[in-house]
């Protein structure tokens, strides 16, 4: 990673207050054009809110948000749409219209938020699929195709429309191991080729390891610990601590960066 590379991503000291609960805590967060960062932290840390606070899914009751030099913490409208245009969303269940065939899935945003024919969206639907290794399920229907096949096709929709950022809620959930580092293998992909500015939330701290750039934590509202994973690993924050040794304990971690 490029230190010298702009901040794509900034959240500076975001609280938020959800049913009289201080979910976020002065959230203080700098991420760079092109980076990879992952966010950690046990459930009910605020992870997911971070990442809505990031497309403007929430405003923070105190604090600043800026995307690509831009700040949009209490933007409305279509101000807020050209903001969000910018991001790609894989969400946790890839969030795919059953009734829909996986080309008309990934064709649907360009349908949706794009002035191209026909003909053009066809070629872009069928650059995604090649990118994504996808070939051969645009007939069939989210039902008709397995879980790893689903989180492709969830993948391909969200950089049709070619995003300056993807954020991934969960990508590895509910995935055996081996599909898991598909998927992992899958996102890395992703910005080697388009350069995008990858943001993504899970508790796969072995997912974690390997494609991040920096891995941060949530602990109580606040970003605890922000560093590589060879640096992250060594961290003598207590809950940072806690929590890798709880992973290596339950199996779900089998090495660490070093």
């Amino acid at each position: 990673m490029a230190t010298d590379k702009p901040d794509m991503i900034v959240l500076d000291h975001v609280h938020k207050t959800l049913s009289g609960r201080e979910i976020l805590r002065g959230v203080d967060l700098r991420i760079k054009e092109g980076e990879t960062v992952v966010i950690v932290g046990s459930s009910g840390t605020g992870k997911s809110v971070t990442l809505k606070h990031m497309v403007g899914l929430m405003q923070p009751d105190e604090g600043r948000v800026f995307i690509d030099g831009e700040e949009i913490t209490y933007k409305r409208g279509r101000h807020l749409s050209e903001c969000r245009a910018k991001f790609g969303v894989l969400f946790q269940s890839g969030a795919l219209i059953a009734w829909m065939t996986i080309w008309e899935n990934i064709a649907l945003p360009l349908y949706e938020h794009s002035t191209l024919g026909d003909d053009a969206i066809a070629e872009k639907v069928r650059e995604v699929m090649d990118l994504v290794q996808l070939e051969g399920a645009e007939g069939k229907r989210p039902s008709q195709i397995s879980g790893g096949m689903k989180k492709r096709a969830a993948l391909a929709r969200a950089i049709i429309g070619q995003p300056k950022i993807l954020l991934y809620d969960e990508p590895t959930s509910g995935l055996d191991p081996v599909m898991s580092r598909t998927v992992d293998e899958l996102i890395m992909d992703m910005q080697r080729r388009l350069g995008v500015t990858s943001v993504v939330v899970t508790h796969d701290l072995h997912s974690a390891f390997t494609i991040a750039d920096r891995v941060a934590m949530l602990y109580e509202g606040s970003v605890v610990e922000c560093s590589h994973p060879t640096e992250f690993v060594k961290s003598d924050h207590p809950f940072v601590k806690a929590f890798i040794e709880a992973q290596f304990k339950t199996g779900k971690l089998q090495g660490h960066p070093s």
